[in-house]
């Protein structure tokens, strides 16, 4: 079977378990490293479309003939089209559901994993997802039979009594076109597909693989939090115990190019007593004399973090991470205790593959950006080490909902946390936002319910990760409560073709005028007075190219526009921009860049109002 996929592995798949070279490469969809041994579950499976919703009914997971193919990872939107021998992706019915099968083989275990146990997980696969070993239903490690959410991984341990030489996996993927779930810019009910609403792209869209693991090990997910001035680095890990009782948690921190026989230049040891189940820890260790990450100097560090049980067994995983503090102070935004502009773009990956996206951040980096909004989607969680490498900062945003009910802030709340969980480790995300121009929040300026939920989370964000800072909902419409602005960034989406209404809505916005800047009013709830208390940001511009804005057609007479608004910009009391957008997606036809090249159609450097010389592209 042909388990290769360029969208998401770096590597070749084989129908046995393979030992990574060294130096271990990262061919999964996961941040943080495991020195194990893997089985790429990508490639052919058996599909079958089940229209009227019977398989459970029916007890396909015991035993059903299946009649078409699909390859995975991919959309159902392709699945379906290749079931009915369409050529591009099928029209989106209300409710799909979708099946998937395929067998793996038993794989051999060596003495040194004779504690260990096999698990399976999923990159990103979704909305409503149920998984069948041999007909037997499983459960996550968190406990559910129905897995909710598309943008995130997810894993299941696999019960000794149900192994077999070999195995049949099934797969259950549902999803509608329910505006209450998180899309993002993917159509709903509510906002139909054409002008900036994309095709609906889900079902199965990341890899799966199989794995050995530990009974008692270590997840593969680090938080990190640094406070420069003291040199300690907070690490939060997530434990998973089979067999309750005494272990050591040991960090060792290395340079990150350091050969693995050197010294580390800082470790420790932490005893924990640990009960059966998940628990998570923070530890906290001292590195003296780190360098600190930021866009100019990626400084890169490893961690290896290992589970050591009363016998000395030691289940290790491996993450790299930097050390860096971001701050919104006054009218400026802080990384590392000084004033940084913040160069940014809108990205929006919509169907890119791995490396298509990889040539996309590279091109960003070209054009003088040291930020790149990643706008309400999920990606490849490698992208997040990429730009760590690169030095790139970037601003994530949870994939909205597309009505404000409380069914839809909870599935916002969900998918919030449990993307946050994973992307914790990385020193390039900085900004959280947690909606975007209303949308799932239409209500936010009448209904006290949906504005108390934002200021919760808002909260919640502060205190359990101060590492980043968070946007309520971008663009206009934030929320003033007794005066204070329950969001770190005042942010504005601002269009306009003309030079002398650019400069006239800037003014506006610096004199801290709340209405008749942006579409709609800055602020709602309590009233709110500017006085360049907080850093300013236009978090959406430009838009050059895109016939509906009345913009320049033609690169050339794009970049000088781009240069004379950027030029505006840079003589007021604004700490950073987003310029809307890197690529084409669909309609929108204001990109930079090419899609699929990451050629860039305007000058490199043409965003960078820094002055800082920008980095070569690397070769390789």
């Amino acid at each position: 079977m042909n388990a290769d996929h360029p969208n998401y592995s770096l590597s070749t798949s084989t129908t046995e378990i393979v030992q990574p070279a060294e130096p271990i490469s990262n061919p999964l969809p996961r941040a943080v490293l495991r020195m194990n041994n893997y089985l790429l579950l990508d490639g052919e499976w058996r599909f079958a479309l089940d229209l009227e919703d019977v398989g459970i009914a029916q007890n396909w997971a015991l035993g059903y003939s299946y009649e078409q193919t699909a390859q995975w990872p991919g959309s159902v939107e392709e699945h379906m089209a290749e079931a009915k021998g369409f050529s591009g992706p099928s029209l989106w019915n209300d409710k799909v559901v979708a099946w998937y099968e395929r067998e793996f083989t038993l794989p051999a275990r060596d003495e040194k994993e004779t504690g260990s146990m096999l698990q399976i997980t999923f990159g990103a696969c979704g909305y409503e997802t149920r998984v069948w070993l041999n007909g037997i239903q499983l459960s996550t490690i968190e406990g559910e039979e129905v897995h909710y959410g598309e943008y995130t991984s997810f894993t299941y341990e696999l019960p000794e009594e149900l192994l077999k030489p070999t195995n049949r996996l099934t797969v259950r993927i549902a999803d509608t076109m329910d505006a209450e779930t998180p899309r993002g810019k993917q159509e709903s009910h509510v906002y139909k597909r054409g002008g900036i609403w994309y095709q609906t792209y889900t079902g199965a869209v990341r890899s799966v693989w199989l794995e050995m693991v530990e009974r008692n090990r270590l997840r593969s997910r680090v938080g990190v939090v640094s406070i420069v001035e003291d040199q300690l680095v907070r690490f939060n890990l997530t434990m998973r115990i089979h067999d309750a009782g005494a272990y050591t948690v040991r960090i060792r921190v290395f340079e990150r190019s350091a050969p693995a026989s050197s010294a580390p230049i800082a470790t420790s040891d932490f005893p924990l007593q640990l009960p059966v189940g998940q628990s998570r820890q923070r530890v906290v260790l001292e590195v003296p004399g780190a360098q600190l990450w930021s866009p100019d100097a990626p400084n890169l560090y490893r961690l290896d973090a290992s589970l050591i049980d009363a016998n000395g067994y030691e289940a290790k995983i491996e993450a790299h991470f930097g050390l860096r503090k971001i701050e919104a102070r006054g009218r400026f935004v802080y990384l590392n205790n000084e004033p940084t502009y913040l160069d940014g773009i809108l990205y929006q990956p919509g169907t890119a593959t791995f490396e298509e996206t990889q040539r996309h951040m590279y091109a960003m980096k070209e054009l003088g950006c040291n930020l790149v909004r990643v706008h309400i989607a999920g990606v490849d969680p490698r992208i997040y080490n990429l730009a760590d490498e690169l030095g790139l900062l970037l601003w994530v945003e949870v994939p909205s909902p597309h009505s404000s009910t409380a069914r839809s802030r909870a599935n916002h709340r969900a998918e919030l946390l449990r993307m946050v969980e994973l992307i914790e480790t990385h020193p390039s995300v900085v900004i959280w936002s947690l909606y975007n121009e209303d949308w799932g929040a239409q209500d936010i300026a009448t209904n006290k319910e949906t504005r108390q939920y934002i200021v919760d989370m808002y909260h919640y964000m502060q205190i359990k990760y101060p590492q980043f800072l968070v946007v309520d909902n971008d663009g206009w419409h934030h929320i003033s409560w007794e005066g204070r602005l329950k969001s770190d960034l005042l942010t504005a989406h601002l269009y306009t073709p003309d030079l002398n209404r650019w400069k006239e809505l800037l003014d506006r916005l610096t004199h801290g005028e709340m209405e008749g800047t942006a579409a709609f009013p800055l602020v709602v709830g309590d009233p709110f007075f500017y006085r360049r208390q907080v850093p300013l940001l236009v978090s959406e511009w430009g838009g050059f190219g895109f016939p509906d804005y009345g913009g320049p057609q033609d690169a050339e007479s794009r970049a000088n526009n781009i240069r004379a608004f950027k030029q505006e910009l840079r003589q007021r009391d604004i700490a950073g921009d987003v310029y809307t957008q890197a690529t084409n997606i669909e309609d929108e036809r204001n990109g930079l860049l090419d899609f699929h090249t990451g050629e860039l159609s305007v000058p490199a450097g043409l965003l960078n109002s820094r002055q800082i010389p920008n980095p070569e592209k690397p070769t390789a």
